[in-house]
């Protein structure tokens, strides 16, 4: 039975489909690819999320390059079940009712995973609480933490409500649902006749919570006033005398720290790579927290000309994507074949959006990820006359890029209008750069499959994981990428792709070029052979592992049945 589903899975964003803009970047696609390989495995979970009926925004970029932002709404009701349950919670001392919407994610065997998108867009609530669940990642402190006990408070009543009384593992994906432990506290409370929480209560609710931390930059984790707090959550006095559940050991910070709290009320806590884990327990010293490498949904990422590849040579490659090892089987002619048509797709969405002519024979690099400073969107750059000998060692480059700058972040911005500005000095001397506006699931699509780099330069350790290069990797598109997330456990150097070395001085940008110039351009216009085997081997090796199918058995293995 419906109800009898034994995991909730909880994350303020979900990628559900290209035409549902629910999601603002990586952790959504994550969520949403973790969903669909629960759905393939037949797992019994159901999901929690916001509704965000008008997006996180839309960009559009003016002749200057400028990023503005617009509202992204969506046709609910064409993709959404209304579901009869309401629930209601008390946020600064008004009642603020929720009511949810169906989604299904549908597995490769028939079976499927509910998501439930909470929304407060009823008549009951204030004119205000009806756009709490609006917008994504917009709006001040007051707004966020009011949303974050939207959706983990009402999530967990909104689940009761639905039947579900079963449930073992409420996974938590990232600290914004993090209140979820509150109300499982409020319920064990309840349960015992107590107005304190206990040792007991403590026990119970950390069996039922497993935690997964994505970011290593401090500034990303949720942090709320206690005044604030105590103002929105009200009578909740058993919770803030104990403090030690969202504040640091033996530092008090008169916050409410919710990765604090989502670590505290775990019995299991992952980051989302080997090197993240490590750098995790670096800035939560008291915490035990293991490592489960991110993955991608292979069934989802792998553009149409190479499914139609792996069905010819690897029939089974979607019920177990480890098969997809047997690509080091492909012949040339067929994979290269296979990747032309994609390359061909990805030049034909470009001259439609931006009237720019890319050629098939040129090497194309591809860069798409959120422009933010850490990202460095403008490593390449740094030495212009090296890049142009480059350029013309090759037969000319092709650059393409993609990413939004949130809206509050103006150095972002500028990033993009500086890479823009570049378009007409860069063409001089043969290389074309585009800037794809709106990055979404569907571009993102087009551009893992068509270029034939891609390209990641972050500043270490600052990349939590990272999951483009992996969707890259299932496309046979090789990486050459700082040693960072995800990539220090999938490079085997020369053979999936390249490093960009990062020594004690610095110097990024001398070992990107030294990559490019010595061994990518020759291998890519002189020694073909070679640099498919690359591609062969980028999926063998990193398609096979890095997909969520793996992650998600050892989720089961690790966090879920233990």
């Amino acid at each position: 039975m419906e109800t009898l589903r034994k995991i909730a899975y909880f994350s303020m964003e979900i990628a559900l489909d290209a035409e549902i803009p629910t999601y603002a970047g990586g952790l959504g696609i994550l969520a949403g690819d973790t969903l669909r390989a629960g759905a393939d495995l037949r797992l019994p979970v159901c999901a929690v999320t916001l509704l965000h009926r008008k997006g996180y925004f839309r960009q559009r970029l003016d002749d200057s390059g400028w990023q503005f932002e617009e509202e992204d709404p969506w046709d609910i009701e064409k993709y959404l079940t209304p579901m009869e349950p309401r629930v209601k919670l008390t946020l600064d001392e008004r009642e603020v009712w929720v009511r949810c919407w169906r989604y299904e994610i549908e597995g490769q065997m028939g079976d499927n995973i509910p998501v439930y998108l909470l929304d407060t867009d009823v008549e009951e609530n204030s004119e205000w609480d009806r756009h709490l669940t609006d917008r994504l990642y917009l709006g001040d402190h007051y707004f966020r933490i009011c949303q974050e006990a939207v959706l983990g408070i009402g999530g967990v009543r909104m689940l009761r409500a639905l039947g579900y009384e079963q449930l073992a593992r409420f996974h938590m994906n990232e600290g914004h649902s993090a209140f979820l432990g509150l109300e499982l506290l409020d319920e064990e409370m309840s349960l015992r006749g107590s107005e304190e929480i206990d040792d007991a209560m403590l026990h119970a609710v950390r069996r039922k919570c497993v935690f997964t931390t994505h970011t290593p930059v401090p500034a990303g984790h949720d942090q709320f006033s206690l005044e604030m707090a105590r103002k929105v959550l009200g009578h909740h006095e058993a919770f803030f005398k104990r403090r030690d559940l969202f504040e640091p050991v033996k530092c008090a910070t008169d916050c409410l720290n919710m990765t604090y709290l989502a670590l505290n009320l775990s019995h299991y806590v992952n980051g989302v790579a080997k090197r993240h884990a490590e750098v995790s327990r670096l800035m939560f010293a008291d915490h035990e927290i293991d490592s489960i490498t991110n993955g991608v949904h292979a069934g989802t990422w792998v553009c149409q000309s190479m499914q139609s590849l792996f069905e010819k040579w690897i029939p089974d490659w979607k019920l177990d994507n480890f098969n997809m090892r047997s690509s080091l089987s492909i012949p040339d002619d067929d994979l290269w074949r296979a990747h032309q048509a994609a390359k061909n797709d990805l030049c034909d969405y470009i001259v439609n959006e931006t009237g720019e002519q890319f050629s098939l024979d040129v090497l194309t690099l591809g860069f798409a990820r959120r422009a933010t400073s850490y990202k460095r969107p403008k490593l390449l750059f740094e030495n212009k006359e090296w890049l142009f000998e480059i350029a013309k060692k090759a037969g000319g480059l092709q650059l393409v890029f993609a990413g939004k700058a949130h809206p509050g972040d103006d150095l972002g911005k500028f990033f993009i209008q500086d890479i823009i500005r570049m378009r007409a000095d860069f063409a001089e001397h043969g290389i074309k750069i585009v800037y794809l506006e709106n990055y979404d699931m569907k571009l993102a699509k087009y551009l893992v499959s068509g270029v034939d780099v891609w390209l990641n330069t972050p500043q270490p350790p600052m990349e939590a994981s990272g999951t483009s290069g992996m969707k890259a990797a299932l496309n046979g598109v090789p990486s050459l990428s700082v040693l960072d997330g995800w990539w220090i456990e999938g490079c085997v150097e020369g053979v999936t792709g390249w490093a960009i070395e990062c020594p004690s001085g610095g110097r990024d940008a001398r070992s990107l070029y030294e990559k490019l110039e010595q061994q990518i351009v020759p291998l890519y216009c002189e020694r073909r052979h070679e640099f498919i085997n690359i591609m062969r081997h980028a999926i063998a090796l990193n398609g096979s592992f890095f997909n969520t199918q793996r992650m998600m058995l050892q989720y089961l293995a690790r966090a879920y049945f233990l």
